[in-house]
């Protein structure tokens, strides 16, 4: 599915926040409420929306220390992480990426002693090398042209 201007617009909006009203998207994209609903419908059927999601504040629920975590997994052990690492409550993205490590993690802990621990557990797995965040730039950017 090629995306139109207005579909475009549409899918700005909801990156924006998801739970805007189709209502509200019509009035700011100029068409009828009924046509953003079907628009929405069909960038969904395509996959291009694929889900909507809740923005959670970690620091809130007393995870404030955050974390980018790379594995370089041993061999063998790569298989056994990537089965063990959906288990693990503190991590909030991972993906598996090209270069020396296999692995980079965004993960979220209490407090120092957490975060010591939760590398204890990951040595069995491969190297761990561990940067911790300081502050957001881009929270959310949104496309403009697709």
């Amino acid at each position: 599915m090629k995306l139109d201007p207005i579909h475009s617009k549409i899918l700005n909006f909801l990156q924006k926040n998801s739970r805007i009203s189709s209502t509200e998207i019509a009035k700011q994209v100029g068409i009828s409420s009924p046509a953003v609903t079907e628009r929405i419908k069909k960038m969904e059927d395509f996959g291009i929306i694929s889900g909507y999601y809740t923005k959670v504040d970690h620091n809130k629920l007393g995870y404030g220390l955050r974390a980018l975590i790379t594995v370089r997994a041993f061999m063998g052990r790569l298989k056994p992480f990537l089965h063990h690492v959906k288990s693990y409550k503190e991590v909030v993205n991972c993906y598996r990426i090209t270069g020396n490590e296999n692995i980079v993690m965004e993960v979220v802990f209490e407090n120092q002693h957490h975060l010591e621990k939760f590398i204890d557990e990951l040595i069995t797995y491969g190297e761990t090398k561990t940067q911790i965040i300081l502050s957001n730039v881009v929270a959310h950017n949104p496309i403009d042209k697709v």
